[in-house]
């Protein structure tokens, strides 16, 4: 059943879950902005389904984007073709990687204190968390329309 799956038409090259996986980076930096912007103005119940809800998300993501890499495995950039966006591209994914791998362990962090109502912890760790999983959500959807969009293996711009 495994093996079947893996090698469905999903897990190709053509696959959807890059651009399903893009477009959730892309809903989860609206809906940390959202948390961000509801927390400024003192709406807390509202910023705490915001930033659950970007935390099931992010989850949601994390799936999708495993699946994808263990089924296809890692697309790499067209550094013949773009050897200028190369250098780009791949200073911002050797930011984003790192910065990812912190994002889950800070924003459970961060959920923990704030379901204590440590006030003060929470603060402090959501002024680390938010601007790291902002970044590596916005860097994320960068990285997709580099390589999907704008230099796309095999074409002159």
């Amino acid at each position: 059943m495994i093996h079947t799956f893996m090698n469905s038409s999903i897990i190709m090259a053509d696959s959807v879950l890059p651009h399903v996986n893009a477009s959730l980076n892309a809903l989860a930096t609206v809906v940390l902005i959202a948390g961000y912007f509801f927390i400024r103005n003192r709406m807390e119940t509202a910023h705490k389904a915001a930033m659950l809800s970007c935390f099931a998300i992010s989850i949601i993501f994390l799936g999708c984007y495993l699946t994808y890499h263990y089924g296809y495995g890692h697309t790499t950039f067209d550094r013949e073709t773009y050897p200028i966006a190369a250098i780009l591209y791949y200073v911002l994914l050797g930011t984003h990687i790192p910065l990812a791998i912190t994002v889950p362990v800070l924003a459970l962090i961060t959920i923990y204190f704030g379901f204590k109502d440590n006030r003060v912890k929470h603060k402090k760790m959501a002024r680390w968390t938010f601007p790291i999983w902002l970044y590596v959500s916005v860097t994320g959807v960068l990285v997709y329309f580099m390589i999907y969009w704008w230099f796309p293996p095999g074409s002159q711009v």
